[in-house]
C-alpha cells in the first residue's frame, strides 16, 4: 500500500533510506538544510519540499534523520519545523541517534499536539542504508509501531519495538558502548602482539577463529592493520553518541568506566585533528602512547 512519506535529512544515511522508501513505491516528500542534497532524489522521483514544516503537511508519516538532539529539536519544534504542518495523527519517526532523556520529552510534546511519536535509531553504517539492510531499533507504542513497520521494512532487516518512547535511543546507546569497548579492545590486543614482536596479522586470523572473534575483529581489525581509517563511521559522530552515552550515565548515576575510557580516546582523535577519521582509528591513540611507530 502506498503511503505519504517525510523524509527530512539526507545526508550519508538518510539519501539512501529516503530512495529505498522510494523504491518501495512511497511517494516520498523530503527536505534538507542543502537544496543540493534534495536534487538527486528529487530527480529519481521524491518531491523537494522548502520547509519541514511543508514536508510534514503533506505526509502522513514523518522520518528524520540528522545529527544530533539539538537538530532534532530544530527540524520539529523551531519555525517552519515539523509541528507546524503535521496533520492530527500523523507518526514522527526520529531515527537520528540523540538523548533518550531528550526523546521522551519531545514525544510527551507532540502527543499533547496530537501527533504521535517513534523513536528508531539505527546500525549498520551507509552500506547497510544503501542495502536496506539497517538494524532499527524503535521505542514507542506498539500500535504505531506496528502502523509504521511496513515502511521499517523498506529500509532494515532487523526491526524490534525496545519499549516506550526512549527505548531505541537506550537501545542504541547500548550498540555504541559495546562497539567502541570492543574497538578498544582490538586496538589493544593488536598493539600488544606488535610491541611482543608477533605479527599481528597472523594473531588476528587465530583470534577470528574462537571465542574472540567478532566483526569489530573481522572490519575493524583489518582497518588497523592496513593503517586504512577512511570513514565507515567517523570519529566525531561517534564521539557525539559516547557523549550521549556518558550525559545520560551522569544523569542516572551510573558507571561507565570502559566506555568514559574509549571516549577520552576519541577526544584524543578529536584534538589531534583526526574526527574526520573511522573511529577504528582509536587504534593510533594505543600506539601513540605505546611508543609503536609504523
Amino acid at each position: 500500500m502506498t503511503t505519504q512519506v517525510g523524509f527530512i535529512g539526507l545526508g550519508i544515511m538518510g539519501h539512501p533510506m529516503a530512495l529505498n522508501l522510494h523504491k518501495a513505491g512511497h511517494q516520498v516528500f523530503v527536505h534538507a538544510r542543502r537544496p543540493a542534497s534534495m536534487a538527486p532524489l528529487a530527480q529519481a522521483g521524491c518531491i523537494a519540499c522548502d520547509t519541514a514544516a511543508a514536508v510534514a503537511a503533506s505526509a502522513d508519516v514523518i522520518f528524520i534523520m540528522v545529527a544530533d538532539t539539538p537538530d532534532v529539536e530544530q527540524v520539529i519544534f523551531q519555525e517552519n519545523g515539523v509541528i507546524h504542518g503535521a496533520k492530527p495523527g500523523a507518526v514522527v519517526v526520529d531515527m537520528s541517534t540523540i538523548s533518550p532523556t531528550a526523546t521522551r520529552r519531545f514525544a510527551k510534546d507532540l502527543q499533547a499536539r496530537g501527533l504521535e511519536m517513534l523513536d528508531a535509531p539505527v546500525s549498520g553504517g551507509d552500506v547497510g542504508a544503501i542495502n536496506g539492510t539497517l538494524s532499527i531499533m524503535v521505542g514507542g507504542k506498539p500500535a504505531v509501531f506496528e502502523r509504521v513497520k511496513p515502511l521499517f521494512e523498506a529500509m532494515g532487516k532487523n526491526i524490534v519495538l525496545v519499549g516506550d518512547n526512549g527505548a531505541g535511543q537506550v537501545a542504541k546507546a547500548c550498540n555504541q558502548i559495546v562497539v567502541a569497548v570492543t574497538i578498544e579492545a582490538v586496538a589493544e590486543a593488536l598493539t600488544f602482539a606488535r610491541k611482543s614482536g608477533v605479527d599481528p596479522a597472523k594473531v588476528r586470523d587465530a583470534l577470528l577463529g574462537g571465542f574472540a572473534g567478532s566483526r569489530i575483529l573481522e572490519v575493524h581489525g583489518k582497518r588497523m592493520l592496513d593503517n586504512n581509517y577512511q570513514p565507515g563511521f567517523k570519529t566525531k559522530l561517534h564521539q557525539k553518541d559516547m557523549n550521549i552515552v556518558m550525559q545520560t550515565a551522569k544523569e542516572m548515576g551510573l558507571a561507565l568506566p570502559a566506555a568514559a575510557l574509549v571516549m577520552q580516546h576519541m577526544n584524543a582523535l578529536m584534538g589531534t585533528g583526526d574526527a574526520e577519521l573511522d573511529s577504528a582509528a582509536v587504534m593510533k591513540i594505543i600506539e601513540r602512547m605505546s611508543g609503536v611507530e609504523r
